[in-house]
């Protein structure tokens, strides 16, 4: 049986019970437990009709989506409630759109504030309107018997290609940038850290996510789950102590899967597919070629980074000094205290901020005296970042960045994962970026500094990497 998407709506509003859609909390959890309301009906509804019907009530049944997804008007509401006169299902459907709306329809306000994007619990920011549709695709080749059409394309190529034509003609950014929420328990504005393009972080993140859920759904060996089961198993995950090893398919590996998913190469060409009608001009493909390569760097060779705002850094209490990069050095260390691996957003949020009260109070230093953080939750932690001077190596802080893995590595290693995103990704990012020098060295605390640090056992470890020297800093500061 078809349900008619008002019908729909109104009863899932109905079971939600709230008083007004301004109270809905934008995260992932909210609009989970929505979409189970409409699954627990009582109604024989699927995911493709739940997807379809959430996209024709909050107004993205447009030409470009059509073309790939079909149109979605094959009932009259209006015939629906004319029939059935029931002002009260018309009254809660309008609600219950704004419910909705307020979740999916991307956009961005001229305070900066970006609408259509829910936290997730690993702390990154997702756009809901390009997730939705590439699960959609996926659900509707499978019904249908063959590859998704348009899944990449609905996803991301698009989004990317406005990006890319609107930076070519007005000299804007091409990507990003990433925000920061008022509050990561209760999350209700996003605000974007500086001007945005039209492929903001949020709208990329939800891109990839929706094109790995998308093909997931397209395998017909598999069964198809609920929605919510699907959103849950894919955002709402505990991670075990061995990390992100062998981890199954969910959200913190988004950058890991994508790029089996899609090569740049297949992007790049699938770019330029929707830029065709728009006859693009050679100086244009090489704009393309030269976005792909920047989407390539920044969301795929460089690890994920949680921004300070994100975990709640406070300000530093000093204006630290510039570095001078490309910088030759990398020193690695372990916190020590905290002892044991992070494992969630939450929780390495919390040691992050224990460090820098450590740093600030008890050491009397301007800030956290990290560069970079690394959580075993798949994610970086910004600390003094990229351009300014840390306090992690005495004497040597102006000529390397300092890197800490969070727990106590004397006698036991990080995950595989996490010494994958320093270790490869960290240092290809800092050297395309031109943070660090192509021949630079990795080293140990140890090396430099009369400590125990990084612990006996990452030590060994970074022994082994194939930028670990010996070279002397050329000369030691004071700082």
């Amino acid at each position: 049986m078809k349900i008619p998407t008002v019908w729909l709506i109104a009863l899932a509003w109905t079971c939600f019970n709230i008083q007004s859609a301004e109270v809905y909390q934008r995260d992932t959890d909210h609009f989970i437990q929505a979409i189970q309301k409409i699954e627990n009906s009582g109604l024989d509804v699927s995911p493709l009709s739940i997807v379809r019907s959430l996209r024709r009530a909050v107004g993205h049944d447009n030409t470009f989506t059509q073309r790939f997804l079909g149109a979605t008007h094959g009932d009259s509401d209006t015939t629906i409630l004319t029939t059935n006169n029931s002002r009260n299902i018309e009254a809660w459907s309008l609600e219950f759109l704004g419910f909705f709306d307020k979740a999916i329809h991307n956009f961005v306000t001229d305070a900066r504030e970006e609408r259509g994007v829910v936290l997730t619990p690993d702390g990154t920011t997702v756009a809901l309107e390009p997730l939705l549709q590439g699960i959609e695709a996926g659900l509707k080749g499978r019904s249908e018997g063959r590859h998704p059409q348009g899944l990449h394309s609905l996803t991301l190529a698009r989004s990317l290609g406005l990006s890319f034509l609107h930076a070519f003609n007005s000299s804007s950014d091409r990507l990003g940038p990433d925000g920061c929420w008022d509050n990561v328990t209760a999350p209700m504005v996003f605000t974007l850290l500086s001007p945005p393009s039209l492929a903001t972080d949020a709208l990329i993140n939800g891109g990839m996510d929706g094109s790995i859920l998308g093909a997931l759904l397209s395998d017909d060996t598999k069964a198809v789950p609920k929605l919510s089961e699907l959103l849950k198993a894919y955002y709402h995950f505990q991670l075990g102590e061995a990390g992100l090893d062998g981890a199954p398919l969910i959200s913190p590996m988004r950058r890991e899967n994508y790029r089996k998913l899609v090569p740049s190469s297949v992007l790049e060409g699938m770019v330029l597919e929707f830029l065709a009608d728009r006859e693009p001009s050679a100086e244009m493909k090489k704009a393309v070629k030269e976005g792909v390569q920047d989407f390539v760097l920044r969301y795929l060779d460089c690890p994920p980074m949680i921004p300070r705002c994100m975990w709640g850094a406070k300000a530093s209490k000093g204006i630290p000094a510039r570095l001078s990069p490309p910088l030759h050095f990398l020193y690695i260390h372990h916190t020590e205290t905290p002892s044991r691996p992070c494992l969630s957003f939450q929780q390495c949020s919390r040691d992050m901020r224990a460090m820098q009260r450590y740093h600030q109070v008890e050491r009397g230093w301007q800030d956290i005296g990290y560069s970079f953080v690394m959580g075993s939750d798949g994610h970086m932690y910004e600390g003094r970042g990229w351009g300014k001077q840390g306090s992690h190596t005495r004497n040597h802080n102006a000529f390397g960045y300092g890197v800490a893995f969070i727990g106590n590595y004397s006698a036991s290693l990080p995950s595989r994962h996490s010494l994958s995103l320093v270790r490869h990704r960290l240092a290809t990012c800092g050297v395309t970026g031109r943070f660090i020098q192509a021949n630079y060295t990795v080293q140990g605390h140890r090396q430099v500094v009369d400590t125990t640090c990084p612990g006996d056992a990452l030590y060994s470890e970074i022994r082994t990497w194939e930028h670990y020297g010996d070279t002397e800093s050329p000369k030691a500061t004071h700082s």
